[in-house]
């Protein structure tokens, strides 16, 4: 794993073995962030990553300046991990909860500019993501959240859901705020 791009470009992740994750693949990733870079200005974004992990995606996003990452995983090893790692690159926007995603969910109130969810391919909650996000408007005018999930799931059904591009097992439904209006 490795940093694509910004301040921090090339730098090499290595989370211990032990996290219960499985992280985006460079490539995916890679894909993931050529779009993005055609959508969206990095710089000042407000980001959620949900089910954040290794804290891959936070990271590329506050080596591309973003404002202020918020990263949420339940896993405490994988919150370590990300503070550790933010601390030690001096990434200050970078905050972490160690917290189950619905529940925090539930209680947010802070508008974003993206908020991107990686949770457990065998999750069966994947599908309320975009329906709790969208009933408790988490997204700032023109924000998006985008859902990484396995490529035979089909996340279409929402009235925000706008595309779904597949890389290999995994996908990247893209939802967007005002789309179903």
């Amino acid at each position: 794993m490795r940093i694509i791009g910004g301040t921090l470009r090339g730098l090499r992740l290595n989370p211990p073995k032990n996290l219960p994750v499985r992280p985006t693949t460079d490539l995916a990733k890679e894909a993931l962030f050529n779009i993005l870079q055609n959508q969206i200005e990095f710089e000042g974004i407000k980001v959620l990553d949900l089910f954040c992990g290794t804290g891959n995606i936070s990271l590329e996003f506050a080596s591309r300046e973003a404002e202020q990452v918020i990263s949420v995983d339940r896993s405490i090893h994988c919150i370590n991990y990300v503070k550790d790692t933010a601390r030690q690159h001096h990434l200050e926007q970078i905050k972490t909860y160690k917290a189950d995603v619905f529940k925090y969910l539930e209680l947010e109130s802070e508008k974003y500019n993206l908020i991107f969810a990686d949770p457990p391919y065998d999750l069966n909650r994947i599908p309320e993501i975009p329906k709790m996000v969208f009933e408790k408007e988490l997204l700032l005018p023109d924000g998006l959240l985008i859902v990484e999930h396995q490529s035979m799931q089909n996340l279409s059904n929402h009235p925000a859901f706008v595309e779904q591009r597949k890389y290999g097992h995994s996908s990247f439904s893209f939802f967007r705020a005002g789309a179903g209006e």
